[in-house]
């Protein structure tokens, strides 16, 4: 599958302050690409540079096989962005905003299109209304209408689930499939909303202080080989010195509290040696989920870069 974004060791620097440290990554055509990090990882700013709104300090970005900066109209033809909340005319109807950002992206566009795109987003029944009065999740639907008026390739969405309630999110990742699903679009997803991101991406980056940790597949990043187990027990000082004397010294993670990460069938046989070692447990939580994956990977930098090496 062809390569839609190749970013090659980005770097953007605000004076002393690296925001975006050797950054590499590549999306492939029809990926949902979840794009993760911690707020202040550098995720904006490097969208901003995707976008050409900033220029990097170092390294390149390829869209479509083309280098951004020297064939930004071209590109930016074919990518459409909706940078955090959504930059609207409040005093306009959703119909007119919509129309507005079609003819400021110079394309003519029939009213039935400009009413399909709404219909598609969920606001055919608030064509009329001023974008003012709108929730915040019907002015990110909106934004979304406006990022896809000119029928891009490469959809470019910055965090696109902030302050929205639960049925808001659950209507944006239902948008945010149908647009992978039937229309063939690819999607780059900025968030730190990681249980969102894991239910709608294929593969993924997470990155933390301006760097890659690590990248795949999101079957890859959650397979049952790195399984993070949460202990608690009546002692977890004493409990730590006896994983530390045994064969699970290897697979300790952290002391406070007591973390291992495993293959998940090797679970019970930890339990086993936990009760013949008298130790009297409270709690055994297993989990690979992606957000306890991500806390894992962005505060034990020693251990990702062995897994990922």
């Amino acid at each position: 599958m062809s390569a839609i974004v190749s970013v090659d060791n980005l770097v953007k620097q605000f004076g002393n302050f690296t925001a975006v440290d050797g950054l590499s990554f590549t999306v492939n055509e029809g990926d949902v690409y979840g794009f993760l990090g911690q707020n202040g990882a550098g995720k904006s700013t490097t969208i901003r540079m995707m976008l050409t709104l900033i220029k990097p300090t170092a390294g390149s970005i390829k869209i479509f096989g083309k280098e951004i900066l020297h064939h930004r109209s071209d590109i930016l033809r074919q990518t459409g962005a909706m940078i955090e909340r959504p930059d609207l005319y409040k005093y306009l109807s959703a119909y007119n905003n919509l129309s507005i950002f079609a003819k400021m992206s110079g394309i003519k566009v029939s009213k039935k299109l400009l009413m399909d795109q709404l219909e598609m987003v969920g606001l055919q029944e608030a064509a009329d209304k001023k974008a003012g009065v709108f929730s915040q999740g019907m002015k990110q639907r909106l934004g979304i209408a406006v990022a896809l008026v000119h029928n891009p390739k490469l959809i470019i969405l910055d965090e696109p689930t902030n302050g929205l309630d639960p049925q808001g999110i659950a209507d944006m990742r239902n948008l945010i499939l149908r647009l992978s699903n039937e229309m063939g679009k690819t999607v780059i997803i900025s968030s730190h909303l990681l249980s969102e991101v894991e239910q709608i991406a294929n593969r993924m980056i997470i990155i933390d202080r301006g760097k890659k940790i690590v990248e795949g597949s999101v079957e890859e990043l959650l397979d049952p080989e790195h399984t993070v187990v949460d202990i608690d027990t009546t002692n977890n000082e004493a409990t730590q010195q006896l994983l530390a004397s045994s064969k699970w010294n290897d697979y300790l993670q952290a002391e406070k509290p007591l973390q291992l990460m495993m293959n998940k069938t090797q679970v019970p046989a930890l339990i086993n040696d936990l009760v013949a070692g008298n130790v009297q447990l409270l709690s055994v939580k297993a989990s690979h989920s992606l957000e306890n994956y991500f806390l894992s990977l962005t505060t034990r930098h020693e251990h990702v870069e062995a897994f990922a090496n």
